[in-house]
């Protein structure tokens, strides 16, 4: 036997076993376990909201951190999408916003729509505004930094954030996924928004801090 062959056989010998085994037929194999579903993105409820300075329509700097002891919503904005229109003009965005700025709230609408995308145009924005008579700031969130540091997904999705900077609610604004208030699960009408202002107000724990926001997608550019 020459010396290639008994270094060949000696290195062969030396291999775990398994490494050697025959292939596994096919038909012997273990059915391919389903793949987990990938985690959602961690909620903001119960953390500290993440700061920010947008501008308005006008070119006035906001600040979130400058309206600290204040309950603070937080609306994210497309004047181009039908279930905002609907919220607006039929639903449960009516007035909403004015109710709670006349009672000391704070009432902060994003757009984080990127440029060249449905909704983004201020004029389009300040036109929504007066149709819809709204008298809260308009931000402009052109990067979309902002919207994804709240992981918002849809428009509308609300954050309610308490006196204390806390996110304390997060998600739709209401139960009804038509934008109408014709279809409310259950058959009783609930705005998760109002209902997390109350119970802020009067020092209870928010009892639904957390749903699955409907609408349109937030059209960000990357």
């Amino acid at each position: 036997m020459s010396f290639r062959t008994l270094f060949v056989a000696a290195a062969v010998a030396c291999l775990p076993t398994a490494s050697i085994a025959a292939p596994t037929s096919p038909t012997a194999a273990e059915p391919k376990k389903a793949e987990a579903p990938k985690p959602a993105p961690a909620s903001l409820v119960g953390k500290a909201a993440p700061d920010f300075a947008l501008k308005d329509l006008d070119g006035k700097e906001v600040k979130l951190s400058s309206f600290k002891g204040k309950i603070v919503v937080l609306e994210w904005f497309n004047p181009g999408c039908p279930y905002v229109k609907k919220s607006h003009t039929v639903g449960s965005l009516i007035d909403t916003a004015k109710k709670h700025t006349d009672k000391g709230g704070v009432w902060l609408a994003i757009n984080s729509n990127a440029a060249g995308k449905q909704g983004h145009e201020p004029a389009m924005n300040a036109e929504a505004a007066k149709t819809w008579t709204l008298t809260h700031p308009i931000l402009r969130d052109i990067d979309g930094t902002v919207g994804k540091a709240y992981g918002a997904t849809n428009t509308p999705h609300m954050f309610v954030i308490d006196k204390k900077g806390v996110v304390a609610y997060a998600g739709a604004i209401d139960n009804s996924p038509d934008a109408e208030k014709k279809s409310a699960e259950g058959g009783t009408l609930i705005n998760y928004v109002d209902a997390a202002v109350e119970a802020i107000s009067g020092g209870k724990a928010v009892k639904t801090s957390q749903t699955k926001a409907y609408g349109c997608g937030v059209k960000y550019g990357s």
